[in-house]
C-alpha cells in the first residue's frame, strides 16, 4: 500500500486559446480562481503556456507541502487540474507501477495523469471515483477533460471570443473579464418542467455543461461533427458509461428466495465495499444521518466493517411536519455514534437563502438545499472536511415513489377503465382516498393511452411544476419540446427494450439525481462550506451490479428498495427498517414570512427592468402570498422559483461585480507551477 495519502477536493478553471496565442486580461487569474475559494481555500495554484491558462483553489485533506496543482506528468508532457477523488488510487498506482510508471508523490491527481499517459482517453473507464479534470497534451495541443460516471463533481464550459473557458462553477466562467450570459428564458422553462436543466444546457446562454459519463477533447482540426448548441462548436464529445438494466422480460421476472437471498449477499458485498473504500483519508470522515433507511445503513456499514470512530450530522426543523430528530437520535444510539444535530427554522432558511442560490448557480423550486448548507456548515464547524451520505440509494434500488407510481400507471394502462386498478394509488398516497376519482384520471391519469411512451412514468411529475414556466417574460414556444426532444435523443439504444421501472429510474439518474440532488442539495452545499460528499451508493460497480438485479427484487409487490432491506436487515434497527419512506422537505414560501425574509422578498420581487420575469405575473403572485394564500405545491414552487431566478438575475448580472469583489485574490496569493 502507498504510504502518504494526498488527498485534495477542490475547484478547477482554465482557458483555452482555439486559434492564436492564449489572452488573459488584467487579474483572469485572480478572479478566475478567487470566486472558487470556497471549494478549496487552503492553496491556490495556476500554470499557463502559450496557449492555456490552468487554476486550482485547493481544500487539503493532508500534507498542504506536496500534491499541489496544476500537476505535471513525465518531462512536463501532460498538465493536469483536477477535482474530486480516486478512491482506487492505491489499486490503479500499482498495476501502472507494474507496467513502468514511476511515481514522484503518492496523490491520485498523479495516478490520473499516469492513467492518461498509459490508456489515453479510455482512462477514465478505470477509475473509480467522483471527479472532474482537464489535461493539457502539450504534445498533441489537445485539451481532454472528463467527468465522473454520476455527474458527483461539476464541470462547465463556455467558448468566448476565441477562446474556451472552463470551471468547476460557472461564477468562475461569469468571472472571465468581458464574459457577461444572460439568463436564458427556454433553459428556464426547462427548470420549470424538470427541476433542472437537460444536460448539456445550463440557465445560462452560452454556458453549457459537460453531462455526467461523458468526456470532451479540443484541438485543432478536430474532425467529426460538431456537437448540438448549447455545447460549444470546438468541442468533441464521448460518453463512456450509462445506467444499464435488463432486458424486460428478464427484468419482471419471479425470483425464488434462494436467488434472492444470493442477490441480496451480492449487494452486501459490493456496500461493505463502496463504503469502507470511502473512508480512505487521514482526516476525520463522518456521516450524515438523516434518520432513514439509506444514510442509517452507510452509518452502520461503517460500525459494522470498521474500527473508524465516527462522528454522524444531522438537520432537525421546528415544525414536527418536516423533524425526523427521533429517528435519528434512535439510529444514533443503535451505532454508539457521536452525535450532532441543527436545527433549522424558517428564518434560518430565509437568511441563507441568497446564499443558497449563489452556490446553486440555477433557480430552485424548493427551499430544501437551505438546511443541507445549514448542515455542511455544522459539520465544517466540527472539524470535519469529509462527509458520506446516503444519496443515490432511492435511484439505484427503486425507493422513490415515481417508481412505484409508474409501476401503478402501467398496470392501470392495461385497463384504463379500471376503478380498480386506479385505487392502488391510494396505497402510495393515503390522502388520495379523500379525492375524487375524477381527479385520479385527470392527474395520473395522463398518458394511459401511450404507457410505451419513454417518458410515461415522469409525466405528472413534469406537469405539476409547469406553473412556473408562466412566471417568465419573453416567448417560451417551443422550448419545453425542444428540452424533451434532446432528453430523448441522448436515451441509450437499450432504453426502449427495458422494464418500465428500469425506465423510470434511468431517468431520474440523468435527470432529478445529476441535475439537481446532486447539485443544489449536494456538492453545491457541501463545498459552500468547503465539505466533501461522498457517496457509496453511487460506486459504478454497485450501480452496475444493481442493474442487473430484477425489478421484481428492487420493488416487490409495492414495496421499495426490498433487495437492499434484506440485505441490511440485521444492521438495522426494525423500526428503521420497516419504517414508510418520508421525503425529505423543508418549509417554503412559509420560511419568508419572518422579518429576514421579508426583507428578501421585498428587494428581490419587486418590478425590475429588463427582467426574463414577469412583472405583472409576480406582482400577482407577491399578493397571494402577503395574504398567505398559497397553500398548493404548485403555488410553493413558484414563488421560491421566481424568487431563487431573481437573486440569480440580480447575483450574476448587476450585483456580480459587487458580489466578487472581496473574492478576487491578491496577485501573490497565487503559487505559480513551473513550466
Amino acid at each position: 500500500m502507498l504510504p502518504g495519502r494526498r488527498y485534495s477536493v477542490c475547484g478547477i478553471c482554465g482557458v483555452l486559446a482555439l486559434d492564436g496565442p492564449l489572452q488573459l486580461p488584467d487579474l483572469t487569474p485572480e478572479r478566475m480562481i478567487g470566486v472558487l475559494r470556497h471549494r478549496g481555500p487552503d492553496e491556490f495554484g495556476a500554470w499557463r503556456d502559450e496557449r492555456v491558462f490552468l487554476g486550482h483553489a485547493r481544500l487539503s485533506i493532508i500534507d498542504l507541502a506536496a500534491g499541489q496543482q496544476p500537476m505535471a506528468g513525465v518531462e512536463g508532457k501532460c498538465w493536469i487540474t483536477f477535482n474530486g477523488e480516486i478512491f482506487n488510487y492505491i489499486e490503479l498506482a500499482e498495476q501502472l507501477q507494474a507496467l513502468g510508471h514511476v511515481f514522484t508523490t503518492h496523490s491520485d491527481t498523479e495516478v490520473i495523469v499516469r492513467a492518461y499517459e498509459q490508456w489515453g482517453d479510455a482512462c477514465v473507464e478505470h477509475f473509480n471515483g467522483q471527479f472532474a479534470f482537464a489535461i493539457w497534451d502539450r504534445p498533441r495541443q489537445r485539451l481532454f477533460l472528463a467527468r465522473d460516471r454520476f455527474g458527483i463533481r461539476p464541470l462547465f464550459l463556455a467558448e468566448h471570443r476565441g477562446q474556451l473557458l472552463f470551471a468547476s462553477e460557472m461564477k468562475s466562467l461569469r468571472a472571465f473579464p468581458g464574459f457577461a450570459p444572460a439568463l436564458d428564458t427556454a433553459a428556464l422553462t426547462e427548470v420549470a418542467t424538470f427541476w433542472t436543466n437537460i444536460a448539456p444546457a445550463t440557465p445560462f446562454a452560452g454556458v453549457s455543461q459537460l453531462p455526467p459519463g461523458h468526456t470532451a477533447v479540443v484541438q485543432r482540426d478536430p474532425g467529426g461533427s460538431a456537437p448540438e448548441a448549447p455545447l460549444p462548436a470546438s468541442v468533441r464529445i464521448r460518453r463512456y458509461w450509462h445506467p444499464n438494466f435488463l432486458p424486460a422480460d428478464e427484468d419482471r421476472r419471479r425470483v425464488d428466495p434462494v436467488e434472492a437471498e444470493k442477490m441480496a449477499q451480492q449487494v452486501r458485498e459490493k456496500l461493505v465495499a463502496a463504503a469502507t473504500i470511502r473512508l480512505r483519508a487521514d482526516v476525520p470522515v463522518g456521516a450524515y444521518l438523516s434518520g432513514g433507511l439509506d444514510s442509517s445503513t452507510t452509518a452502520a456499514l461503517i460500525h459494522r466493517y470498521t474500527d473508524h470512530r465516527l462522528k454522524t450530522f444531522s438537520v432537525g426543523f421546528d415544525d414536527p411536519r418536516f423533524d425526523e430528530t427521533d429517528w435519528q437520535l434512535a439510529m444514533a444510539a443503535h451505532i454508539g455514534t457521536d452525535h450532532v444535530t441543527v436545527k433549522v427554522d424558517g428564518a434560518a432558511i430565509a437568511g441563507r437563502f441568497r446564499d443558497v442560490v449563489w452556490h446553486s448557480e440555477t433557480p430552485i423550486l424548493r427551499t430544501a438545499p437551505a438546511p443541507l448548507h445549514a448542515l455542511s456548515a455544522l459539520a465544517r464547524s466540527e472539524g470535519f472536511k469529509v462527509v458520506l451520505t446516503g444519496e443515490g440509494a432511492d435511484e439505484v434500488f427503486a425507493g422513490y415513489n415515481i417508481f412505484r407510481e409508474a409501476k401503478v400507471r402501467y398496470f392501470w394502462s392495461r385497463d384504463p377503465a379500471s376503478e380498480a386498478r386506479a385505487a392502488l394509488l391510494t396505497r402510495l398516497y393515503p390522502y388520495l382516498s379523500q379525492s375524487p376519482p375524477a381527479f385520479l384520471r385527470k392527474f395520473y391519469g395522463q398518458g394511459l393511452d401511450r404507457p410505451d411512451d419513454p417518458l410515461f412514468s415522469h409525466g405528472p411529475r413534469w406537469q405539476n411544476t409547469r406553473a412556473v414556466a408562466g412566471l417568465l417574460a419573453g416567448d417560451r414556444t417551443g422550448a419545453e419540446e425542444r428540452a424533451v426532444q434532446r432528453l430523448l435523443a441522448s436515451l441509450p439504444a437499450e432504453f426502449a427494450g427495458w422494464g418500465v421501472v428500469s425506465r423510470a429510474q434511468y431517468l431520474e439518474m440523468t435527470t432529478f439525481l445529476a441535475g439537481y440532488l446532486l447539485s443544489s442539495q449536494g456538492d453545491r452545499m457541501l463545498m459552500g462550506n468547503s465539505v466533501e460528499g461522498r457517496f457509496p451508493f453511487l460506486d459504478h460497480e454497485l450501480a452496475e451490479l444493481a442493474g442487473t438485479l430484477p425489478a421484481s427484487v428492487k420493488l416487490q409487490s409495492l414495496v421499495e428498495k426490498s433487495i437492499l432491506k434484506d440485505s441490511v436487515a440485521d444492521l438495522l434497527p426494525g423500526t428503521i427498517l420497516q419504517r414508510p419512506k418520508q421525503p425529505y422537505r423543508a418549509p417554503d414560501a412559509a420560511s419568508f414570512t419572518g422579518e429576514a425574509g421579508r426583507t428578501l422578498v421585498r428587494e428581490f420581487m419587486g418590478e425590475q427592468p429588463d427582467s426574463v420575469w414577469h412583472s405583472g405575473r409576480l406582482a400577482a403572485l407577491l399578493r397571494k402570498w402577503e395574504h398567505g394564500r398559497l397553500t398548493s405545491v404548485r403555488d410553493n414552487m413558484a414563488f421560491v422559483g421566481a424568487l431563487s431566478g431573481r437573486l440569480l438575475e440580480h447575483d450574476f448580472g448587476p450585483g456580480f461585480e459587487a458580489r466578487i469583489t472581496p473574492l478576487v485574490l491578491e496577485p501573490d496569493a497565487i503559487a505559480w507551477r513551473g513550466n
